[in-house]
């Protein structure tokens, strides 16, 4: 089955920008409060982790965040991967 380049580098360069800031953002907020506990002030740091876990304010996202998260980077590895191949192959030829 051959996969069309164009159409898999578009999909990929249309993931990378969307999945860029959520993934920073867990990255982020998940290591600073993580320095928050080791330095003994978890309590003032909450926030972090509500932002770590998908609760924007009044925007509640803490059911699909992980999954949203997960979809994204699956989605950009499997299109890289391909790409990847893809290139290896046209190489070996």
């Amino acid at each position: 089955m051959k996969i069309n380049q164009a159409r898999l580098r578009q999909l990929h360069y249309l993931f990378a920008p969307i999945m860029l800031f959520p993934v920073l953002l867990t990255l982020i907020t998940g290591s600073l409060f993580q320095i928050s506990v080791i330095n003994g002030q978890s309590n003032d740091f909450l926030w972090l982790l509500e932002w770590h876990r998908g609760k924007f304010g009044r925007i509640n996202l803490e059911m699909i965040y992980p999954f949203l998260n997960a979809f994204g980077i699956f989605m950009l590895a499997v299109t890289g991967i391909i790409m990847w191949f893809q290139i290896r192959r046209q190489y070996k030829r």
